[in-house]
């Protein structure tokens, strides 16, 4: 039964208040997910506290109810994004909008939720925003438009500041979703964006775009662009992100090479792959997806890989196992523990894949996903930091160590409290924000250390698997369910105890593990081996 409201004096929006459920049936810690109005709800008990949220997450619409809830934080199951059932708002990314709240009552031991019927059917909040004020004159500029950069920019109008932002990128595009190119091939930039341009304009966030920056210079706080323009700043974020790293051997040049990074890159690879032999250079998340979206498109698929197995750098060769069968059922061959020698080709087309062993491969198309470099070519010469790899190295406050020079995202070494605190590159999605939020909070003199447990995820054939943690140098694993049945939660440990865990089928085991990382608590070895399967 539910109770319908008239309007609401204070905001002329009808409400509507439903039963859902008896108090005494919900244990302390439990997640139920409810319908209100039609639309779903998750009521949240907390020892005698009730809480609603919004069912489904803003970020990809993961069932909330199937996360994870720890005191007073939910996570969501799919991708790791964290909310506060207490106010909606977003306490762990990837996500870009909060969650709606819902007035929750007990009358007679009977649970009621009162909800208004927009936010029901909106699903997700904006968190408040200030706007720009042409009277502030300062000036944050960032450089690049990923989610660094984005979550940077709505961080600081949340949090009141009114100056100048401008966001700047060589690519044509607002801020897009670059995770699901690899998945959807076929899917177009504005379909994927993560702000339309009325909310740029709302909120005064500058977004200038094709236009690429060739040098800074700190002392004079400004930054100079391809196009011969400069821009002076008060703060500057650096998120430049970073690029494919490019086949380097003879006829690597030739027609029907590519790589992916962008919309206009994933469209050509569509258009060229459909009906013809594609080879694909690297068995790791953009290679192994690439050939998922492929399959059933191509012709044929063959992938290159240097290791014994996909994924074996980071994921490992039991996980790497499950997703090569996955696509071998659907005709992907693979090369393993192979490297690429030369490419091949007549009338400066590709024609063929050389290998080490001197067999050749027949290619229309080669795609060449070996990893990434970071952009940041443009540092050189100045006083800002960057390691060996050309990362920029900042410290937990997102700073560099030239004063006003932040730098977040794909472009950075930062450091890991799952690696003792060394610094080390971690270019994941959610990461990226994480790093984004931080480096807002410090610009505007709020000291704000990260503290991020890396989430990320990859899909093949339709299922997902799922990573929390930071397994670099991992030394055994633990195995629960099985790998066989597509089914499983896998432990990585370093030094006897757990850093990682990968998951397919096994909701919402990493993101429980993922919480547990996070408040510090270390798990052996021996109590890993006991968690029921």
């Amino acid at each position: 039964m539910h109770r319908q409201k008239g309007n609401m004096e204070e905001l002329g929006d009808t409400a509507v208040t439903q039963q859902v459920c008896r108090a005494e049936e919900m244990a302390d810690g439990e997640l139920r997910e409810v319908e209100v109005a039609g639309w779903p709800v998750v009521l949240a008990k907390e020892g005698m506290r009730f809480w609603a949220v919004g069912g489904r997450c803003p970020h990809a619409g993961g069932p909330l109810s199937k996360g994870y809830l720890s005191g007073d934080r939910l996570r969501c199951p799919w991708h790791g994004a964290c909310f506060s059932v207490q106010t909606g708002d977003i306490e762990e990314f990837p996500t870009l909008d909060c969650l709606p709240t819902f007035k929750v009552d007990v009358d007679e031991g009977q649970v009621y939720i009162t909800a208004k019927l927009k936010d029901l059917e909106r699903g997700r909040r904006l968190k408040l925003m200030t706007k720009r004020d042409p009277l502030d004159p300062r000036t944050v500029l960032l450089l690049g438009a990923g989610p660094a950069a984005l979550t940077c920019a709505e961080t600081l109008r949340q949090e009141g500041f009114s100056g100048r932002i401008v966001m700047v990128t060589r690519e044509g595009h607002l801020p897009y979703d670059r995770t699901k190119l690899s998945k959807d091939l076929g899917v177009q930039a504005e379909d994927i964006l993560l702000r339309p341009q009325s909310f740029m304009e709302t909120y005064g966030i500058e977004v200038w775009k094709q236009k690429e920056v060739v040098s800074i210079n700190p002392d004079d706080k400004v930054a100079q662009f391809s196009d011969g323009t400069s821009q002076g700043y008060d703060n500057l974020l650096i998120a430049t992100g970073s690029r494919p790293r490019l086949l380097r051997c003879p006829g690597c040049d030739l027609e029907g090479v590519c790589t992916l990074l962008t919309p206009e890159d994933a469209a050509r690879i569509l258009r060229l792959a459909t009906g013809r032999k594609v080879a694909i250079v690297g068995g790791s998340f953009i290679g192994m997806e690439l050939a998922s979206s492929l399959a059933g498109k191509a012709s044929s698929i063959q992938v290159v890989e240097r290791g014994h197995l996909p994924y074996h750098a980071v994921l490992g060769g039991q996980v790497g196992q499950v997703a090569m069968k996955m696509l071998q059922s659907q005709g992907v061959e693979f090369h393993l523990e192979a490297d690429v020698a030369e490419l091949k080709g007549q009338e400066g087309k590709v024609t063929h894949v050389v290998l080490g062993s001197g067999h050749a491969i027949p290619a229309d198309v080669v795609v060449v996903g070996i990893g990434v470099v970071p952009n940041s070519a443009f540092l050189q010469g100045t006083p800002i930091a960057l390691d060996q790899g050309g990362n920029v190295q900042v410290d937990l406050f997102m700073k560099t160590n030239v004063p006003s020079v932040f730098a977040a995202g794909d472009v950075v070494s930062f450091p890991v409290a799952l690696l003792g605190g060394k610094s080390a590159p971690i270019r994941h999605w959610q990461i990226a924000q994480a790093h984004g939020r931080v480096a807002a909070l410090n610009i505007l003199g709020q000291p704000k250390a990260l503290q991020t447990v890396p989430f990320f995820w990859t899909r093949i054939q339709g299922k997902t698997i799922r990573y929390a943690g930071f397994g670099m140098g991992y030394t055994e694993t633990v195995l629960k369910g099985s790998l066989e049945q597509e089914r499983f939660l896998l432990f990585y440990l370093r030094e006897g105890f757990v850093t990682a865990a990968a998951s397919l089928n096994f909701d919402p085991a990493v993101a429980s593990l993922a919480e547990v990382l996070l408040s510090g608590r270390r798990i052996s070895k021996e109590e890993a081996e006991s968690m029921e399967k």
